[in-house]
């Protein structure tokens, strides 16, 4: 999840004025200039998002010790066919390098809320799997959550906004997931598969 602090943000909003200088911003062609005004649209999406992500980020950390990144990964899992999806699946759904998706499931899977399983077309990959205790710790988070997402979102937006914003988004969200992604679908084979049990919380 990006997570921009509010002096990320103004280097952020100075950045994009620097490059917006006429020495810089040169006619090349037809591309998106860096002083086009639809860029506010943009730069509105990208602060905004950062500063509602930190904020859940804050609140789950403080009512339940745990971080959007878990939350989030713990979310994907319980919505996939049987709880379970490979490694590189997880680190698109929580904007994680694989690296990255390979310590947070660590972490998950000490406290006992994910496991690790073969890759059932692959066996050299592994795939994260959702436990029954996980499951529960989602659960028992999801109120603190929900409630943060009124709160910081959907408060702060009219609702006759709301269909054009889902509509604007979905479109943006369904062209880049049409092209796909140049990784592919394979299992992972880059992460350790672990058969033992993980130890309960």
């Amino acid at each position: 999840m990006i997570a921009l602090s509010t002096t990320c943000v103004g280097r952020y909003h100075a950045g994009m004025s620097e490059i917006s200088s006429p020495l810089l911003a040169r006619d090349e062609g037809p591309g998106l200039l860096a002083n086009d005004p639809r860029l506010a649209a943009w730069r509105a999406f990208i602060v905004a998002h950062a500063l509602v992500c930190r904020r859940l980020d804050e609140d789950l950390r403080v009512e339940h010790g745990m971080s959007l990144a878990e939350y989030s990964a713990l979310l994907q899992l319980a919505g996939s066919p049987d709880r379970r999806l490979r490694m590189s699946q997880l680190a698109n759904g929580v904007f994680l390098s694989r690296s990255g998706v390979t310590r947070l499931i660590d972490r998950l899977e000490a406290d006992g809320f994910v496991a690790r399983s073969h890759c059932p077309t692959d066996g050299r990959g592994s795939e994260a799997v959702l436990t029954d205790l996980g499951l529960d710790r989602l659960r028992s988070a999801s109120a603190a959550h929900l409630r943060g997402i009124e709160q910081y979102f959907l408060a702060q937006i009219r609702a006759a906004d709301l269909a054009t914003i889902e509509r604007s988004l979905g479109s943006v969200g369904e062209r880049i997931q049409r092209e796909g992604s140049p990784l592919g679908a394979v299992c992972d084979n880059d992460v350790p598969t672990q058969t033992e049990p993980a130890r309960p919380a």
